[in-house]
């Protein structure tokens, strides 16, 4: 499914994250942390290494308005000063369905963004969604653990291709049902 044009990316506060659309001004930091090979290799679309440009790059196709994801820049500070920590982002697909991805930088590892972020995305619901669909690289497993404790249920296995390491993947397929959509 397309995108809306019409759709307004909000801003979403929770007690720990602010999530605000991603913009221009995050390349920088994009770049700094996502040309880490430890981020890379466990997203799909994330090559490495990671140029300035393609992270330039990234920061305007999530203001276009003809895009197909929304992405927000995961902020630790919940008043929403710069100090970019991660990407989250919602892909729309069907039947009232979209597909989340996010990194965090290393140096916040183990400090909950990921899954602070993730609750206040899913408690928000900016597409409206009946539900919402994560995959994860098996050898990932604190993605996993995000997810699950998010209360997403296990599918199934499949395989993804990995930009970064330039090869097809084992991942784990998640769902989960969205209240009152």
């Amino acid at each position: 499914m397309k995108h809306d044009p019409n759709f307004h990316q909000p801003v979403l506060y929770g007690d720990k994250v602010c999530l605000r659309p991603l913009s221009a001004g995050d390349a920088p930091l994009v770049a700094k942390y996502a040309n880490d090979r430890r981020i890379a290799e466990m997203t799909t679309s994330i090559p490495f290494p990671l140029s300035l440009e393609a992270a330039q790059e990234f920061c305007a196709q999530a203001e276009n308005p003809e895009r197909l994801d929304d992405v927000w820049a995961i902020d630790g500070r919940p008043d929403g000063a710069r100090a970019l920590h991660g990407v989250i982002s919602l892909r729309y697909l069907d039947r009232e369905q979209s597909e989340v991805g996010y990194w965090v930088a290393p140096a916040f590892w183990n400090q909950g963004y990921a899954s602070a972020a993730l609750q206040v995305l899913l408690a928000a619901n900016p597409h409206g969604n009946a539900s919402v669909v994560a995959s994860v690289f098996q050898d990932n497993p604190a993605s996993a653990k995000v997810l699950s404790g998010a209360g997403f249920a296990l599918l199934g296995e499949a395989e993804a291709f990995s930009l970064a390491r330039a090869a097809h993947v084992p991942t784990w397929t998640y769902l989960k049902a969205l209240p009152g959509a």
